[in-house]
């Protein structure tokens, strides 16, 4: 353009034909045809009125054209001058204006989405999470192959040129005018990356019209996306754009990305791809639908070999090398799946209290929208702290016994004490999903709702360890002795509740175990005698053993009736509360630990996408009772495995495990709640309020609950007692299973 003038070549100052001649010194395979050359057929003649008026809009067609091509080769663009949108005003009539100076000069190139990626305790991926599953790999990870087959098919002087294609672009830009409409595109795949750019932002603001005008066909929309390519070249390089390109890059099939494109249809990296993979992939570009292998292999093919046939034009690949990539073929048996989230998992309910607790992490963002937006798009390494072995274990404990399509719910939790590690968290429905024929839920009965939990469950008399541990903190010794008749009326006794004194409604408690008479509290507690806990429950105070129960962690599962609320219901010490599984286990690990609660986490560390660490949840580990309570705990509890109720429970190594049974009125819930100095862990089972034969009223009911009950799916014959049912039958093998490997270790003898 230096040898020429804009008044030189302006065809408003020189005519068609000369405008054409000068034009042809710039771009020598652009022309213009006039009407006059176009055959007679289909053409009213030229001095028909039709003719007439033909020629004349033509004309009229060709200058506005010309108008904007010169336009354009002038600099106007580029100098940000006023440009009409004449394509518009030549279709419609109506004038639009849009100046490039009201647009900014610099375009925001935020980090691309990544998908964040969830490692257990070996570094395996136990999950993925993302809104769109992209691994960013630099430029030398990428195939040359890959490279120059999206270059051939999208933008072949790539290298060459600036932001904007003259030829290429002003082309289309002819053809659309001439043709009334957009026919042709002629994007720079600078302009293609801020189009994919402003596309994505949209979507994480959740703004659809954003990723509507993004898309739309306005000479505007061109305007301002040159406009942000010309900032774009100013700050990168050409090596840059394209990696950032196939980056973003979508793919189909839910596959953004080159990485993940070729993770997905062919099981390999982008560094490996070969050239019928790579013409593949950059024909999907264009029509990442249309072009899915895995949906329409035949269009597929088809628009591959049009990459492959363009590589071979501009000789970037010879013609065997085309010949023979244009017979392979696609496989869709070795397209690899890939799902975001849990379901599907092999610890689905594990990896979903993972993901609840990376929504409660500060250091992911302010507010819950920001977390789940850098979970999911963040690129985040987030490593926990679950043993697959150990999980697996204790997964075949609880299946053994209870299937996951039985009228029965069965869980298994373990903690480990001092630093509130969840070790284990299984349940007898695994798999997550909405099949109930199957056995699945989205239930995890382990958990409060909060953390995705369904119900809770009464714990029957493990919360006699409360009653026991608030007197013990009191100053009331295990040697404390009460006649525990057999039956005792409790009716009108005082006791102290957090809001003073109150008295004892119409209320008479039974013993279920045949002990009765004097007794201190350890026999009270081998044998879980009923009225022996009340009669201490009541001289205690039901304040102090609620606090107590709530400092050690327990949590209740009914919203509106937090443990704080029992405070006035001596019934409390039996068990009556519902609560979750998980919160009972993280009680017993502070009786454990010599007295430090912890709250449960499963998360190890968090690392962003620069490598930088992320602040996880604390356990908050911190001091709630004394070494000497629990160390007299321990030894309460532990006359329970080796003389009480909990004697079938016990490993066959026969190591210092302390623990106490749990049943529940009318045999709907059994209970065992144990330790050892290593680790905590709960059991349960329970019936299915919802299923058949326990459902109340309906057909076939069964008023005793789980005794005499044989599970379907196993076989196994329930009794109904926390010690053979849930401490023999799981607790039992699944703390033998973790324990095999690891050396014995004493309890602290209380003072």
């Amino acid at each position: 353009m230096s040898k020429l003038t804009c008044e030189q070549i302006h065809p408003g100052r020189r005519g068609t034909a000369g405008f054409q001649r000068e034009l042809s010194l710039v771009m020598p395979d652009f022309t213009l045809q006039d009407s006059a050359d176009t055959p007679a057929t289909d053409t009213p003649a030229a001095g028909t009125p039709a003719g007439r008026t033909r020629r004349t809009h033509t004309r009229r067609t060709q200058a506005a054209v010309m108008f904007i091509i010169v336009s354009a080769l002038c600099g106007v663009l580029a100098a940000g001058v006023v440009l009409p949108a004449v394509g518009m005003a030549v279709a419609t009539g109506k004038a639009a204006e849009g100046s490039l100076d009201d647009l900014p000069a610099a375009f925001d190139q935020p980090a691309q989405s990544q998908r964040s990626e969830v490692l257990d305790a070996n570094g395996d991926v136990l999950a993925y999470f993302f809104e769109e599953n992209r691994v960013y790999v630099p430029l030398t990870k990428i195939a040359p192959v890959m490279q120059q087959a999206i270059i051939s098919i999208e933008d072949h002087r790539f290298y060459e040129h600036g932001p904007l294609d003259a030829v290429g672009t002003l082309r289309a830009l002819a053809t659309n005018l001439l043709a009334g409409g957009v026919t042709q595109g002629g994007s720079t795949l600078t302009q293609q990356y801020v189009k994919m750019v402003q596309i994505e932002e949209a979507k994480k603001a959740g703004d659809d019209a954003g990723v509507q005008a993004a898309q739309d066909d306005s000479y505007g929309r061109k305007i301002k996306e040159l406009r942000y390519a010309i900032s774009v070249e100013k700050t990168l390089s050409k090596d840059e754009i394209l990696e950032r390109y196939l980056n973003i890059a979508y793919f189909g099939d839910g596959a953004y990305g080159i990485e993940v494109a070729a993770r997905h249809y062919f099981g390999t990296s982008a560094a490996k791809l070969t050239l019928p993979q790579a013409a593949m992939l950059a024909g999907m570009v264009q029509n990442p639908t249309a072009y899915n292998p895995v949906q329409h292999p035949d269009a597929a093919i088809k628009r591959r070999n049009v990459v492959l046939n363009r590589m071979a034009e501009l000789k970037v690949i010879s013609p065997a090398q085309l010949a023979k990539a244009t017979k392979t073929k696609f496989h869709p048996k070795r397209v690899v799946p890939f799902s975001s989230g849990c379901q599907g998992t092999d610890y689905p309910f594990l990896c979903d209290y993972v993901y609840r607790s990376l929504e409660q992490t500060p250091s992911l963002g302010k507010t819950v929208e920001e977390r789940q937006q850098a979970i999911k798009r963040g690129g985040l390494v987030i490593k926990t702290k679950i043993d697959p072995a150990t999980q697996d274990k204790i997964q075949r404990a609880v299946s053994s016994v209870v299937g996951p399509t039985d009228p029965v719910i069965s869980t298994m939790n373990m903690i480990e004490p001092g630093t509130g590690l969840i070790v284990a968290m299984a349940q007898s429905r695994p798999v997550m999903g909405d099949s109930a024929k199957k056995g699945e839920t989205y239930w995890n009965y382990s958990v409060p709702p909060s953390m995705g939990g369904a119900q809770g469950f009464q714990a029957g008399s493990t919360f006699k360890a409360f009653t026991a541990a608030a007197a013990l903190e009191k100053g009331i010794p295990l040697s404390k002795r009460y006649n525990a008749a057999a039956r005792m009326d409790f009716t009108g006794r005082t006791f102290a509740t957090c809001d003073g004194p109150a008295q004892v409604g119409p209320w008479r408690v039974s013993n279920s175990t045949g002990v009765n008479g004097s007794m201190d509290m350890y026999r009270a507690a081998q044998f879980s005698v009923n009225t022996y806990f009340v009669q201490l429950a009541l001289e205690v105070g039901m304040c102090d053993v609620v606090r107590m129960a709530e400092k050690l962690g327990v949590e209740s599962s009914t919203a509106d009736a937090p443990i704080s609320s029992y405070d006035d219901k001596p019934s409390f010490t039996l068990g009556t509360v519902e609560v979750s599984p998980l919160s009972l286990a993280e009680a017993y690990a502070t009786f454990a630990s010599g007295g430090i609660h912890c709250d449960p986490i499963i998360l190890e560390s968090i690392t962003n996408r620069s490598g930088d660490k992320r602040e996880v949840p604390s356990a908050n580990c911190q001091r709630v009772i004394t070494e000497d309570v629990a160390n007299a705990m321990s030894s309460l509890l532990s006359s329970v495995m080796t003389k009480g109720t909990g004697r079938r429970a016990l490993t066959a190594d026969g190591r210092p495990q302390a623990g106490k049974t749990g049943t529940i009125d009318s045999n709907a819930a059994v209970w065992f709640a144990g330790y050892t100095p290593q680790v905590a862990g709960v059991a349960m089972i329970s019936i299915d309020n919802t299923r058949a034969p326990f459902v109340k009223g309906g057909a076939g009911y069964r008023y005793n609950g789980l005794k005499g009950y044989t599970v379907p799916s196993t076989g196994r014959a329930l009794e109904g007692s926390g010690g053979g049912d849930a401490g023999q039958d799981i607790w039992k093998p699944a703390m033998e299973a973790y324990l095999k490997d690891k050396p014995a270790q004493s309890f602290t003898a209380p003072r």
